[in-house]
C-alpha cells in the first residue's frame, strides 16, 4: 500500500510540474509570430474610395486608434477591451515613416488587415477585427483612405506603445487564435438590390455586428460567422468607458426577448440615432450616423432571416 501511495504522489508531483512548466512556457513564449508577406499590388486612391474608406475607419477603426490628444489615428490605451485580454494598446496607424504606416506597402497593409500579421510577423489576436469577408473594393478603399491626406492620417510622431497580453491571452493565441489565411480568390460585393445579401454582408462581412451581438467573443466564428454560438443572440460582455460590464442585446426576431416586434424604422431610430422602443442605446454601441437608409434597411431584411434565440438579456450595468 505504501508504495501505491508513493506512485500516486509521483504521479501528482509530476502533473503538477507539467502545469507549472506548461504555465512558464506560455508565458515566456508569448504571442506566435508568423511569416509575413506582400500579395503585391498598388491601389489607385480615388475620391470615391477616400470616402468610402473613411466611412469605415470611423465606424470601425476610430474608437480604438483615435487619440484625443493628437487628433489623429495614432494609437492610445484600447479601455473597454475586457481585461481578461491584458493591458492593450492601438497602434499608430498615420502616415508617420518611423512610428506608424508610412513605409508600409498597399500590399502589407491588405495583408494585415486580412490575416492579422504585421510587417514583422507579430501577430494581433481577437482585439484586433480580421476583415476576412470585406470585399475587395471595400478594403482598397480602407487603404485608400489611410493614404490620403486626412487629417486623421497625416504623419503623427506618436511612439507605440507595446500591449501587454494577459497569460490567457497568449494561451488562446497557442490553441485557437491564429492568422486567418489570405484570401485566393477575388471577394465581391453583393449587389446592393439584393437585400438579403446585402445585409448579410454588412453584420458579418463590412460592419461585423455579430461580433458583438453573439454570445461570446471567443466563441464567435470568423470564418463562418453564422456558426458563431449564440449567432445575433446578445449576451456578449462589454465595457463600457467606465470599466463596467454592459451585456450586448439580444436582436434576433424573438418577439418576448429580441427585436421581433419592432418595425423597420423603430430599427433604424435604434442604430442611426440610438433612441429605442425601449429607451437609448449606450456605448459601446454608439449611433452610427453614418450609415445610410439602404443600409439599415437591408440589415433589418437579413436579421429577419436569422433563427430566432429565446434569450433575456440583463442589460443592467454589472462590475
Amino acid at each position: 500500500m505504501k508504495k501505491v501511495f508513493i506512485i500516486l504522489g509521483s504521479l501528482v508531483g509530476l502533473v503538477v510540474l507539467f502545469g507549472i512548466g506548461f504555465f512558464i512556457f506560455i508565458a515566456l513564449r508569448g504571442i506566435p509570430s508568423y511569416e509575413a508577406k506582400d500579395p503585391g499590388g498598388k491601389i489607385e486612391i480615388t475620391p470615391e474610395r477616400v470616402a468610402n474608406g473613411k466611412k469605415m475607419v470611423s465606424l470601425l477603426c476610430s474608437k480604438c486608434h483615435l487619440d484625443p490628444a493628437t487628433g489623429k489615428l495614432s494609437g492610445q490605451l484600447v479601455a473597454d477591451v475586457p481585461t481578461i485580454f491584458g493591458e492593450i494598446h492601438s497602434r499608430n496607424i498615420t502616415n508617420d515613416k518611423t512610428n506608424g504606416i508610412g513605409k508600409w506597402t498597399d500590399g502589407q497593409i491588405l495583408y494585415l488587415l486580412r490575416t492579422g500579421i504585421r510587417i514583422d510577423g507579430r501577430f494581433t489576436p481577437i482585439y484586433m477585427p480580421k476583415f476576412v469577408h470585406l470585399s475587395d473594393e471595400d478594403i482598397k478603399s480602407v487603404v485608400a483612405y489611410l493614404r490620403s491626406d486626412d487629417p486623421w492620417v497625416q504623419a503623427s510622431n506618436s511612439p507605440n506603445v507595446e500591449c501587454k497580453p494577459s497569460w490567457m491571452t497568449k494561451f488562446l493565441c497557442f490553441v485557437a487564435f491564429k492568422p486567418i489565411p489570405y484570401p485566393e480568390k477575388a471577394i465581391p460585393e453583393p449587389d446592393k438590390n439584393d437585400k438579403l445579401a446585402f445585409g448579410k454582408y454588412l453584420t458579418t462581412g463590412k460592419y461585423e455586428c455579430y461580433q458583438c451581438h453573439s454570445k461570446d467573443f471567443a466563441k464567435n466564428d470568423i470564418i463562418n460567422p453564422e456558426k458563431s454560438e449564440g449567432f445575433f443572440g446578445g449576451g456578449n460582455g462589454l465595457l463600457t468607458r467606465e470599466g463596467k460590464v454592459i451585456h450586448s442585446a439580444n436582436i434576433t426576431m424573438d418577439k418576448e426577448t429580441g427585436i421581433g416586434n419592432w418595425t423597420e424604422d423603430q430599427f433604424r431610430n435604434a442604430v442611426k440615432s440610438g433612441i429605442t422602443p425601449h429607451g437609448t442605446t449606450r456605448y459601446p454601441m454608439d449611433p452610427w450616423t453614418l450609415l445610410s437608409d439602404e443600409e439599415t434597411s437591408s440589415i433589418f431584411a437579413y436579421l429577419k432571416t436569422v433563427p430566432e434565440i429565446k434569450n433575456k438579456v440583463n442589460r443592467e450595468l454589472t462590475e
